[in-house]
């Protein structure tokens, strides 16, 4: 935002501290719900997570780390794209962070209410297909995020925090119980030097790379918050670092324990991490059946966190596009109490009501199909902004070089040259990807109507662009 509109608003509270950022960065790219999928795909996905986070998590990291040392302030990436190629490509990259996550939530939230049925043993008991139940839990879970988040950044970050927790611990103990399994058993599946390559024919494996690379995305986040950071230059910098090796690192060993407790077509994609917690444990005695349950509900508080993490984050992209008018004005607004941006957070909760609202009332009919296919859409809007980060992590080193605060990425110009085309590249093999519909299925029923949400999602946008853009020329 422009230097004339910080001054014309109420200054935003700095209630983010380190360890805050750290946490906030856990619940907002590590999901345990992949372990599963990556288990179930077979030991080949360790080699893709390992080389996924050597040419998109590093590169990302290091361009995240760069750019918010050089621009801590709110908006993140919207910001950072704004400075480097103009305002037209500034408002389309936060406009597509932005409604991306309003379409996120339901997906996230359904999940949650999914988990939360093996809290109580009644995982299998047909409760999760009960729409009232999905219903009540999931709006419930959104409506206490969004109020934790309007009372200040100093009250909601505790549910980002405990979401935090409340996701690392299951994954710690996912990797317990594979180390014990380890040292005990053999492998339930044969993870030999042959198993670990990917078979250039196997589809699925190919298209895994969607969900790993997706699984990565994530640490910007906590830069769109960059006016509410204590000590910002220093701390979201430091937050990356070391958060990111805890996040590779559970990606990795947990896929590797769920293999190894869990024989491949046993695993249930959805609660395969519950799976091997309960598998894992009860190896190590049988007195700890109790823990999977436990986790179960740690689990339903993370993805609740996460919920807090991805309406807050985003919130400040709205916010921030709303002070420089390109949304309406109320978007800019901070409540007069709680120094938070209460209309923008208002705002994508009541979009994620509706959107809930659709998609458990529509489960089977054609509303629902079209709903699947616009969630969809949403792993193809969500990777735009990546474009743009890695374009402008390049454009900015070259234009400004490495100045004094800076946290550099390491290694000279060429290394960055390197970081962002490797990044980028990853970004637009999986886009490619998202559009190669599952066997069987027609190309238009399924890529087709996705690719038209998308283009319709970003024409929409750019109409909010043209009026806006058009009625601040009339006002100058």
């Amino acid at each position: 935002m422009s230097q004339e509109n910080k001054q014309a608003v109420p200054q935003l509270v700095r209630g983010l501290k380190l360890r805050d950022l750290v946490l906030m960065n856990l619940v907002a790219v590590l999901g345990l719900r992949h372990l599963g999928t990556s288990g179930a795909a077979g030991p080949a996905t360790l080699l893709l997570w390992v080389l996924a986070a050597l040419f998109f998590f590093v590169p990302q990291g290091l361009a995240v780390i760069e750019l918010s040392s050089r621009f801590p302030s709110s908006g993140g990436v919207y910001d950072w794209t704004k400075r480097a190629l103009g305002e037209g490509h500034g408002f389309m990259c936060g406009w597509c962070y932005w409604i991306n996550n309003v379409l996120y939530y339901p997906n996230l939230l359904i999940s949650a209410a999914v988990i939360a049925t093996y809290m109580f043993g009644a995982g299998d008991s047909g409760l999760k297909d009960n729409l009232m139940y999905v219903t009540v839990t999931t709006l419930v879970c959104l409506w206490i995020a969004v109020v934790l988040n309007i009372v200040g950044v100093g009250t909601g970050k505790w549910l980002q925090n405990a979401g935090g927790i409340g996701t690392y611990i299951p994954g710690v103990l996912i990797i317990v119980g594979g180390l014990y399994a380890w040292f005990t058993r053999p492998a339930a599946n044969s993870i030999s030097l042959s198993d670990l390559l990917p078979k250039s024919t196997d589809y699925d494996s190919l298209n895994l790379w969607v969900s790993i690379a997706f699984a990565y995305a994530g640490l910007e986040l906590s830069a769109t918050m960059g006016d509410e950071v204590e000590n910002p230059r220093r701390n979201l910098p430091l937050s990356i670092f070391i958060s990111a090796p805890l996040i590779g690192l559970m990606y990795v060993l947990g896929t590797s324990s769920v293999l190894w407790l869990i024989p491949r077509g046993d695993i249930n994609v959805v609660s395969g991490f519950l799976q091997a917690i309960e598998v894992g444990m009860k190896q190590i005695s049988p007195s700890l059946v109790w823990v999977a349950p436990l986790c179960a509900a740690l689990y339903t508080v993370g993805n609740i966190g996460g919920v807090g993490a991805w309406l807050t984050g985003p919130a400040r992209v709205a916010f921030a596009i709303g002070l420089d008018n390109y949304f309406p004005p109320a978007f800019g607004r901070v409540h007069p109490r709680w120094r938070t941006p209460y209309v923008a957070i208002l705002v994508e909760a009541m979009l994620a009501t509706i959107l809930l609202l659709v998609f458990v009332q529509g489960k089977g009919t054609k509303v629902g199909q079209v709903y699947l296919i616009l969630l969809s859409a949403q792993v193809l809007i969500y990777f735009i902004p990546y474009i743009y980060l890695f374009i402008v992590f390049i454009i900015h080193r070259r234009r400004e070089g490495v100045k004094e605060g800076v946290t550099a990425a390491p290694g000279g110009m060429l290394a960055v040259w390197f970081y962002g085309l490797s990044g980028l590249a990853v970004t637009l093999f999986a886009m490619s990807l998202t559009m190669v519909p599952p066997g069987g299925v027609a190309w238009w029923d399924f890529s087709g109507k996705a690719l038209m949400g998308v283009v319709g999602l970003l024409l929409f946008g750019g109409i909010l662009y043209w009026r806006a853009k058009r009625k601040l020329s009339k006002h100058r």
